[in-house]
């Protein structure tokens, strides 16, 4: 008698479960079928992909019993993407390098700005709601793309985990509210729009403006490799500073 079609699934599950092509497969599989639900949305922010996934591959990682370290022995291939990923950015980049020149002193004065603001405001706010030392911490780099904010939360005493939570809800926040809120605030330049939301919103961010235009896109990319180098340069003694002051 043929197999079953759900014995052929459970089959194929405890093959892919004792091999590095688990995370892979689930990986590519999970994310299509968000960005799908995400396209058919008109790329509405509130459908972003990323926290769809991520979601998803939680649950059922939880549900089967699967250790992270197996699912990671295959999506550390999407992992190791990030990096040639986020160094593309730099193609578009180039072509507003005439622009470039022109803005890099208040670009530059904007980003600083952007960081000290949004971890300052960040932290004291947290603290008047009661939030203990390590979440503060866990808090501080929330704008920071996600490798970069693990590393310095852990630097000044915070919970990588917890702080890779904050920083997806941080970057799908601005990418759903920042139209709104440049429209209120009536900015329109596609440059000023993008680079704000790479500061503040890091890669999600970046990811909506290209979504926008090429030139917001490109704006927001250099902020997001901007605001890392600064924040792993400089929030480790700002935040170090204000848990002491809080």
């Amino acid at each position: 008698m043929p197999v079953e079609a759900p014995q052929r699934l459970i089959e194929v599950w405890v093959y892919l479960s004792a091999t590095p092509l688990l995370g892979l497969t689930l990986t590519l599989l999970v994310y299509h079928a968000a960005f799908v639900l995400y396209r058919r949305s008109g790329f509405h922010p509130l459908a972003n992909p990323v926290p769809m996934a991520v979601a998803v591959l939680a649950t059922l990682l939880w549900a089967t019993g699967t250790p992270y370290a197996t699912y990671f022995e295959g999506a550390q291939f999407v992992h190791f993407l990030l990096g040639p990923a986020t160094v593309a950015l730099a193609v578009p980049l180039f072509e507003q390098m005439h622009r470039l020149r022109r803005l890099a002193l208040p670009l530059l004065g904007s980003l600083v700005v952007g960081v000290v603001v949004t971890t300052v405001s960040a932290i004291a706010l947290a603290r008047l709601l009661g939030a203990s030392s390590a979440t503060l911490a866990s808090l501080a780099p929330k704008s920071v793309t996600m490798p970069v904010a693990m590393g310095i939360a852990e630097k000044i005493g915070g919970l990588p985990s917890l702080t890779a939570v904050l920083v997806m809800a941080t970057g799908v926040l601005g990418a759903v509210s920042a139209r709104y809120l440049f429209d209120a605030l009536r900015i329109r330049e596609p440059a000023v729009r993008g680079f704000a939301l790479g500061t503040i919103a890091h890669g999600i961010g970046t990811a909506r403006a290209f979504q926008v235009s090429e030139e917001a896109g490109a704006f927001a990319g250099l902020a997001m490799g901007l605001s890392a180098l600064f924040s792993a340069l400089a929030l480790p003694l700002l935040a170090g500073w204000l848990l002491r002051v809080l």
